[in-house]
Protein backbone atom coordinates (compact mmCIF):
# COMPACT_ATOMS: atom_id res chain seq x y z
CA UNK A 1 0.00 0.00 0.00
CA UNK A 2 2.72 2.77 0.76
CA UNK A 3 4.33 1.44 -2.41
CA UNK A 4 1.75 2.70 -4.25
CA UNK A 5 0.44 5.73 -2.48
CA UNK A 6 4.30 6.77 -2.96
CA UNK A 7 3.48 6.51 -6.88
CA UNK A 8 0.12 8.18 -6.16
CA UNK A 9 2.13 11.52 -4.74
CA UNK A 10 5.02 10.96 -7.08
CA UNK A 11 2.46 11.36 -10.31
CA UNK A 12 1.98 14.98 -8.91
CA UNK A 13 5.12 16.25 -8.52
CA UNK A 14 6.13 14.68 -11.40
CA UNK A 15 3.61 16.95 -13.41
CA UNK A 16 4.72 20.16 -11.46
CA UNK A 17 8.43 19.56 -12.65
CA UNK A 18 6.97 19.67 -16.11
CA UNK A 19 4.49 22.19 -15.63
CA UNK A 20 7.14 24.38 -14.03
CA UNK A 21 9.98 23.44 -16.67
CA UNK A 22 12.35 22.04 -13.81
CA UNK A 23 13.23 18.73 -15.60
CA UNK A 24 14.54 21.06 -18.51
CA UNK A 25 15.92 23.58 -16.16
CA UNK A 26 18.15 20.42 -14.58
CA UNK A 27 18.70 19.12 -17.94
CA UNK A 28 19.81 22.09 -19.68
CA UNK A 29 22.36 23.53 -17.04
CA UNK A 30 23.58 20.81 -15.73
CA UNK A 31 23.85 20.15 -11.95
CA UNK A 32 22.40 22.74 -9.72
CA UNK A 33 21.76 23.23 -5.80
CA UNK A 34 17.94 23.60 -4.87
CA UNK A 35 18.82 27.75 -4.59
CA UNK A 36 20.82 27.74 -8.10
CA UNK A 37 17.24 25.76 -9.34
CA UNK A 38 15.13 28.04 -7.77
CA UNK A 39 16.88 30.98 -9.22
CA UNK A 40 16.62 29.70 -12.19
CA UNK A 41 12.86 28.89 -12.86
CA UNK A 42 11.67 31.39 -10.90
CA UNK A 43 10.20 29.48 -7.78
CA UNK A 44 10.55 29.96 -3.74
CA UNK A 45 13.96 27.84 -2.48
CA UNK A 46 11.90 25.59 -0.82
CA UNK A 47 9.55 24.39 -3.15
CA UNK A 48 12.58 23.50 -5.23
CA UNK A 49 14.47 21.74 -1.92
CA UNK A 50 11.13 19.56 -1.67
CA UNK A 51 10.49 18.32 -4.85
CA UNK A 52 14.42 18.06 -6.20
CA UNK A 53 14.44 15.94 -2.99
CA UNK A 54 11.23 13.73 -3.75
CA UNK A 55 12.67 13.59 -7.20
CA UNK A 56 15.80 12.49 -6.10
CA UNK A 57 14.33 9.65 -3.13
CA UNK A 58 12.49 8.03 -6.49
CA UNK A 59 15.26 7.62 -8.28
CA UNK A 60 14.10 10.47 -10.98
CA UNK A 61 16.88 12.70 -10.39
CA UNK A 62 20.71 11.75 -9.13
CA UNK A 63 21.69 13.55 -5.91
CA UNK A 64 25.85 14.26 -5.09
CA UNK A 65 25.92 15.06 -1.20
CA UNK A 66 28.93 16.36 -1.70
CA UNK A 67 28.39 18.98 -3.66
CA UNK A 68 24.89 18.89 -2.77
CA UNK A 69 23.84 19.11 -6.27
CA UNK A 70 20.97 17.81 -7.82
CA UNK A 71 21.09 16.31 -11.84
CA UNK A 72 19.13 14.04 -14.48
CA UNK A 73 21.39 11.05 -15.88
CA UNK A 74 21.18 11.26 -19.54
CA UNK A 75 18.35 8.08 -18.97
CA UNK A 76 16.61 9.75 -16.82
CA UNK A 77 16.65 13.32 -18.95
CA UNK A 78 15.40 10.86 -21.51
CA UNK A 79 12.11 9.96 -19.79
CA UNK A 80 11.98 13.25 -18.09
CA UNK A 81 13.05 15.99 -19.93
CA UNK A 82 13.55 15.20 -23.63
CA UNK A 83 10.51 15.37 -25.97
CA UNK A 84 11.90 13.95 -28.87
CA UNK A 85 13.32 10.38 -27.13
CA UNK A 86 11.53 7.50 -27.65
CA UNK A 87 11.08 7.02 -24.16
CA UNK A 88 9.84 10.56 -23.09
CA UNK A 89 6.83 9.72 -20.30
CA UNK A 90 5.87 12.96 -19.18
CA UNK A 91 2.41 11.98 -21.22
CA UNK A 92 1.69 9.25 -19.23
CA UNK A 93 1.83 10.49 -16.04
CA UNK A 94 -0.52 13.17 -17.39
CA UNK A 95 -2.97 10.44 -18.31
CA UNK A 96 -2.64 9.15 -15.30
CA UNK A 97 -4.43 11.61 -13.44
CA UNK A 98 -7.64 11.00 -15.73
Amino acid sequence: MLVDLGGAYSVSLVRIGDRLGLYKALNEAGPMTSAELAGKTSIAERYAREWLSHQAASGYLTYDPVTQKFSLLEEQAMIFANEDSPVYMQGAFDTATR
